[in-house]
């Protein structure tokens, strides 16, 4: 199991995790193994600022299309290469080497919930 302990998640179901003053975003485990095998994502431009909800990208499964949000504003510093030729990533390690782009001058939200209550809301939306 992953290391977890201080992300952060959006109910729009991306992750972020600090590191200094450097934010990782990624999908949840519960988004990627509801899209499916995901074959493509479309992904910001190093130095792109982002909103705090602001859509981020595009990510593709066999099943869907999806917006990505970006769970934090900030300004793009990085985008994970390896999705391009690897997007299977994003199903086998989520939160490792299935991250998805990186934020500097992080602005923080309030909103975000930590693993506990993401994953009551994700229980509370598949009615289980």
């Amino acid at each position: 199991m992953p290391d977890v302990s201080g992300m952060r998640f959006a109910e729009t179901h991306e992750w972020v995790k600090m590191d200094g003053d450097t934010a990782t975003v990624g999908i949840s485990e519960y988004a990627q193994s509801q899209l499916g095998d995901v074959i493509y994502l479309e992904l910001p431009a190093v130095g792109q600022p982002l909103d705090a909800g602001a859509r981020l990208g595009v990510i593709e499964s066999v099943k869907a299309a999806s917006d990505l949000y970006s769970p934090v504003g900030g300004e793009v510093s990085e985008v994970n290469q390896d999705l391009k030729d690897h997007p299977e990533y994003v199903n086998e390690d989520p939160y490792g080497k299935g991250w998805v782009i990186k934020l500097r001058s992080v602005k923080d939200n309030p909103k975000l919930l930590d693993k506990k209550a993401y994953d009551a809301f994700v229980q509370g939306q598949s009615g289980s």
